[in-house]
């Protein structure tokens, strides 16, 4: 079946080409159509409470989103007239401010006091904006944007919708930069791996297509997160080029081995479609693992990394092939030598020295499972952003002046009682943290006559089966004390109405922390088991699967434990998807080390020369893919001032750079340690 495919792929080698830059067209017209989503709280189970209330916010008031404005130095006539101009803009469903309430010719002091706090602080004032779709829509983006453009420079204009708009700025911005950063390392590090000067950028063509096909086929699951398309590419580039590689080197060798470059390259196909077939097996497994995440993030990036690895097999095996044979008279005249020396000689060192290096990573593991489990994770997705965003700048001005962080929403039955209500209200304003409460039901009171109650603005705060209020909180999103407020309010609202629901950032982030503290334990054990099959599989051995992923692990271990020393924050994601992707990508250095060392223990060799030999024998190419890895994600993470992508990509680069190290120096000490139970629990193992 191999050799087949590689007869076929040589016999039609050029209408591949053809076929393969054809399909770029439709791939790239399929990625510029992909909508992106940069709002991760909308991954979350869609049946808790606070996805279920925003449902209902969206069907009851026709409304999903909702921002601060606040202006500053400017007069109420040229507030008012700042908002008559928001009110214009498409999507906006309404702004309420106090003239919402009362005509401006009506002294502000007439309001209530708490109402009056809520809306002014020394020479600023906010107003409410309520959107007519949800945070991140398209037409709420469009509205933020448009609300910047006419606004002026004494007004800010803050929420997670800004904040959306200056995170899909910043992310377009970079995202070309972060494909050229790991373009150009993986180039040197091909240069200087390769013994030609032209097989890196047809490494890289090959690879590249498969990208786009992957980006463009991303249209067909109606959209990705922002964090899947900023990784994609970069992350893709570095689990599939050992796949080039090794064709090139199966290529190279059937060339020296007096074949002729057809026939040398239809064995190079079958060898290496065999080969990579396994090691793919075991990254895909990883990146499905992902899938069983309830914070669906986790299905979005694991759906289209797997998608990747699968068309990076595809493009290895046909459209790299052809593009050799098509450039072979160049590839022969841009040859060198090989800057990397061979590795040959480290395996005597490392059987030699094998219990020294046990010794040492014992001595690592307490340090590494304390700071595996002492992380200091964020969950505030834009704490971590550019200050000078405005986004954040607004946010905090909005801060300074009003000493309020972010908003709550609470949605209460329309049948519970104003003065109920009231009630709630009071009780609410005694919780720490609390600034003020606000509905239609507290706006109300004896200096405001139901009557003067606007329309528009009762069906933005009632309808016949829920009433809408807003609650001004001092607490950053996702702190202790938030989490902790918000449990209080919930409470409390509760004993006024058991179905109510509290909405809004910080109550999705809280349900954030609590989601994603489950995926956590669901994801490693998911990952773990399967790969374990699949080891299982491959070496026919129970007891290979066991060593293998335990050295890995403990790799992935030292990776996350590094941060907690180095007192980096990591973003919540990091713990669930790192541990995944290292496992899966490079569990395959494992698999080639241990391959080779049963080989040579079948062939009737001492397990101390097996080892040696298995060392000398793997620790080029494992180098090679660990740097090409590494290349491909550490420019992006140095690069980016997005942290969530910045974070994730230095803890991939050096997850690769770990994972090559316990596997040259800690799984041979583990092959020697453990020969016998090998041979005893493996089939075809000879002792």
């Amino acid at each position: 079946m191999p050799e087949k495919l590689g007869q076929w792929v040589i016999r039609f080698r050029k209408a591949i080409l053809i076929l393969a830059v054809a399909l770029l067209i439709p791939s790239g017209l399929g990625y510029l159509h992909t909508k992106v989503n940069y709002d991760l709280l909308t991954y979350l189970p869609k049946d808790i409470e606070t996805m279920q209330g925003q449902d209902i916010l969206k069907e009851e008031f026709g409304s999903g989103a909702f921002s601060v404005l606040m202006t500053e130095g400017m007069s109420a006539r040229d507030t008012a007239a700042v908002k008559e101009k928001i009110m214009q803009v498409d999507h906006v469903k309404n702004v309420i401010w106090y003239d919402s309430v009362l005509d401006l010719s009506v002294p502000m002091e007439f309001l209530p006091d708490d109402v009056y706090d809520a809306f002014n602080s020394g020479d600023a004032t906010i107003m409410f904006i309520i959107f007519d779709d949800t945070t991140s829509s398209d037409g709420t983006i469009a509205a933020v944007r448009e609300i910047r453009r006419i606004a002026g420079e004494q007004v800010y204009l803050s929420g997670m919708s800004a904040v959306l708009v200056d995170t899909e700025d910043l992310s377009e911005a970079e995202a070309p930069v972060y494909v050229m950063m790991a373009v150009a390392l993986s180039c040197v590090v091909l240069m200087l791996a390769m013994d030609s000067f032209l097989v890196p950028f047809l490494f890289l063509a090959g690879i590249g297509m498969a990208i786009v096909y992957n980006l463009g086929t991303n249209m067909f699951l109606g959209q990705i997160s922002y964090v899947t398309k900023a990784l994609a590419a970069v992350l893709q580039l570095g689990v599939t080029m050992d796949y080039s590689i090794f064709l090139w080197h199966s290529y190279e060798a059937h060339l020296e081995a007096g074949k002729d470059k057809e026939e040398a390259m239809v064995h190079a196909i079958a060898e290496t479609f065999t080969s990579i077939i396994g090691s793919s097996v075991t990254t895909v497994a990883g990146f499905i693992a992902l899938c069983f995440m309830s914070f669906t993030l986790g299905r979005d990036m694991g759906i289209v990394m797997a998608k990747g690895v699968v068309l990076g097999v595809v493009s290895c095996v046909t459209i790299l092939p052809a593009m050799i044979l098509a450039c072979d008279g160049l590839l022969q005249k841009t040859r060198h030598k090989a800057v990397i020396p061979d590795l040959g000689r480290i395996g005597p060192t490392v059987t030699k020295q094998a219990y020294a290096f046990l010794a040492l990573a014992l001595v690592l593991l307490g340090p590494a499972v304390y700071g595996y489990t002492h992380g200091n994770i964020y969950y505030n997705l834009d704490s971590t952003l550019p200050r000078d965003l405005p986004g954040i700048a607004a946010n905090t001005r909005v801060k300074e002046k009003f000493d309020m962080t972010c908003t709550h929403i609470l949605l209460l039955d329309a049948d519970v009682p104003a003065r109920e209500v009231r009630a709630m209200a009071d009780e609410m304003k005694q919780e720490d943290g609390v600034k003020w409460v606000l509905g239609l039901n507290t706006i109300k009171g004896p200096a405001i006559p139901d009557e003067m109650i606007p329309d528009d603005l009762r069906k933005d705060l009632i309808t016949d089966d829920w009433q809408l209020i807003l609650i001004g909180s001092e607490y950053d999103v996702a702190s202790d004390e938030v989490n902790a407020q918000v449990e209080k309010l919930d409470a409390i609202a509760d004993k006024y109405d058991s179905g109510s629901m509290l909405i809004g950032e910080a109550p999705c982030t809280k349900d954030l922390i609590r989601v994603t503290d489950h995926d956590f334990s669901t994801v490693s054990v998911v990952s773990i088991g399967i790969i374990f099959i699949i080891i299982a599989a491959v070496f026919r051995s129970l007891s290979l699967p066991v060593i293998l992923v335990a050295v890995i692990e403990f790799g992935i271990m030292v990776n996350m434990g590094i941060p907690a020393f180095t007192g980096t924050r990591m973003p919540f994601v990091a713990s669930i998807i790192i541990g995944t992707i290292q496992l899966g990508s490079t569990v395959d250095y494992a698999i080639l080390l241990t391959t080779r060392y049963r080989r040579e223990r079948t062939a009737g060799k001492d397990k101390r020369t097996a080892v040696t030999d298995a060392v000398a024998a793997s620790a080029k190419s494992i180098l090679i893919s660990a740097l090409s890895f590494f290349a491909a994600t550490f420019g992006v993470g140095l690069y980016s001032n997005i942290d969530m992508i910045s974070s994730l990509c230095v803890l991939m680069a050096r997850g690769a750079l770990i994972s090559m190290v316990c596997v040259i120096f800690l799984l041979p000490s583990l092959l020697l340690i453990f020969d016998g139970i090998i041979g005893r629990t493996t089939l075809a193992q000879k002792g």
